[in-house]
């Protein structure tokens, strides 16, 4: 008989071929002050993680110097990444946090990535080598090692972030029970929205990026995953749906979360002391503390794609 934990791991994996949305990450200073303010708006963390990668296949470990605390959800998650060492990925970082504190990371689900790598060099992107990383977890039976294969491409490439694909060899390790439970009913991640100067030509670069189909509704472009969607939305139509000023462009805003129950959602919030705009279609707009940075939309869990006409 197969596990729940089996099932939910086995979900997570696109087929061949296809891409989800697996995961998004905030580079954070302080993983504590995040951790403090994640909690308080009802999310369950996973324990405090270091990071380690190998640069070539069959080469030495090296510690990466970052470490990460993630938010589990039934489909996909968030991560917390901090730097914790004098390296090259670490120096990232605190580069990218230079320019604002949130979300900087976007990476998609894929189950070939020696192909998404052959896409890139096609198109143009001269993707890095494909590297190993991997982190300890704890487990109910002890402590196993988590592993990960990602293509990225030379920074700058995609100047929205960190764009890229990742193949999850252990997503049973990852999406355990006892992490998935979160007091806010958040269930899973629906989508990323993308601040940028031309909506246009991001979604376009993007659908290059991902061999995706890129397309506007009014003046939104999206592009969506066989799980989850992106949308590219400019700084007027940021500020004039969601209130929402940009630090800079282009900006990775945050996050679209489901919620198993969306009333139960707001009224954890607000008894939290949470500030909570309340947008069309029932969804929950929550402008994160300074901590985390960003911005998280929570809608019901049958909701479609967020609607910016």
């Amino acid at each position: 008989m197969t596990s729940k934990i089996e099932s939910v791991a086995a979900a997570q994996v696109p087929a061949a071929g296809n891409l989800n949305l697996d995961h998004v990450a905030h580079f954070v200073p302080h993983v504590d002050a995040a951790s403090g303010a994640l909690e308080k708006l009802g999310f369950t963390l996973t324990p405090f993680s270091a990071q380690s990668h190998r640069a070539e296949p069959g080469g030495p470990l090296v510690p990466a110097g970052t470490g990460n605390r993630c938010m589990m959800l039934q489909h996909g998650y968030l991560e917390f990444l901090t730097p914790t060492g004098d390296t090259q990925i670490a120096n990232q970082l605190r580069t990218a946090i230079k320019r604002y504190t949130g979300a900087h990371l976007v990476a998609f689900g894929t189950a070939a990535p020696e192909a998404d790598h052959a896409r890139l060099a096609r198109s143009g992107f001269a993707p890095l080598d494909p590297v190993a990383l991997q982190r300890e977890i704890d487990t109910e039976h002890g402590r196993e090692t988590a592993r990960f294969t990602v293509v990225r491409v030379p920074p700058g490439k995609m100047p929205e972030g960190r764009i890229q694909f990742c193949q999850q060899h252990t997503p049973e390790l990852l999406w355990q029970p006892r992490w998935m439970e979160h007091a806010n009913r958040a269930g899973g991640l629906a989508g990323v929205l993308l601040g940028v100067a031309d909506a246009q030509e991001a979604a376009r670069r993007f659908a290059r990026y991902t061999g995706l189909l890129a397309q506007v509704s009014g003046s939104v472009w999206r592009i969506d995953t066989t799980r989850g969607y992106l949308l590219f939305v400019d700084r007027n139509t940021l500020h004039r749906r969601l209130d929402v000023v940009p630090p800079t462009l282009p900006w990775i805003a945050g996050t679209v979360l489901k919620s198993d129950a969306i009333a139960a959602t707001g009224d954890y919030l607000r008894k939290s002391g949470i500030p909570v705009h309340v947008l069309g279609n029932h969804r929950l707009l929550v402008k994160l503390p300074p901590a985390v940075g960003g911005i998280l939309v929570f809608e019901p869990k049958n909701s479609g794609v967020l609607n910016f006409d």
